[in-house]
């Protein structure tokens, strides 16, 4: 038996039993960066896990919190962002700030409970080949330029800066990660693998928020 301990950020070590950390209202795609504080006593142990292992967590999307199961646990999706610890502050009373990196999307089958908190085999998810035409691109860049600048508006600190020649599917996950608004559409397109339709439905979204937006700015100054 290989007794050689997982090097961090080994994402495959991981997926026999991916950490998980269940969220409300947060969904985590590859290629963003999301910061999360960590209160509970449960997930303080699952950070400090994997802080001397992998440094592997699933974030994953609390569909129903009233639906729970025999542990009290809530349902979870299905579908979730793998996320690395790329950099940590242990806090007094051991919490933790963290900052996870998005490393892939995985599909999760939860294994039976061992305390303090849940872990899955997990599955990555590629892409589905396909080409993503350059029209839909371009659309998915200004419809999000237009709504960062909507927001911006409102909030002058807001700002979201797309890496230059970053490739559809990329810029289709950094979009949906930190404009989109509604959890569940987020979690729609984390689901979505073809990346053409990917880009459309993130382009769609941002564009219906877009009019709510302005429809909403339009009715406070009157």
């Amino acid at each position: 038996m290989d007794t050689t301990p997982p090097r961090p950020g080994d994402l495959a070590a991981a997926l026999p039993e991916l950490p998980l950390f269940p969220l409300p209202q947060t969904v985590l795609f590859p290629g963003a960066l999301l910061p999360l504080h960590v209160f509970e006593p449960r997930y303080r142990a699952l950070v400090r896990d994997a802080l001397e292992t992998h440094r592997l967590l699933s974030v994953v999307l609390i569909t129903d919190p009233r639906a729970v199961d025999a542990h009290g646990h809530p349902a979870i999706a299905g579908v979730a962002g793998a996320g690395e610890i790329i950099d940590h502050a242990e806090l007094p009373g051991g919490r933790y700030n963290i900052l996870l990196r998005g490393r892939a999307r995985v599909r999760l089958a939860e294994r039976p409970f061992v305390p303090p908190y849940r872990t899955a085999a997990a599955t990555v998810l590629e892409d589905e080949p396909g080409e993503v035409s350059a029209q839909d691109h371009a659309a998915l860049v200004s419809t999000a330029a237009s709504f960062t600048a909507l927001v911006r508006e409102r909030d002058s600190a807001f700002e979201l800066r797309l890496p230059r020649d970053a490739a559809a599917s990329l810029v289709a996950d950094l979009c949906a990660h930190h404009l989109i608004l509604d959890a569940r559409e987020r979690q729609a397109v984390l689901e979505t693998l073809d990346v053409g339709a990917r880009v459309r439905r993130v382009t769609e979204a941002l564009a219906l928020q877009q009019l709510s937006l302005a429809s909403a700015q339009h009715r406070d100054v009157n």
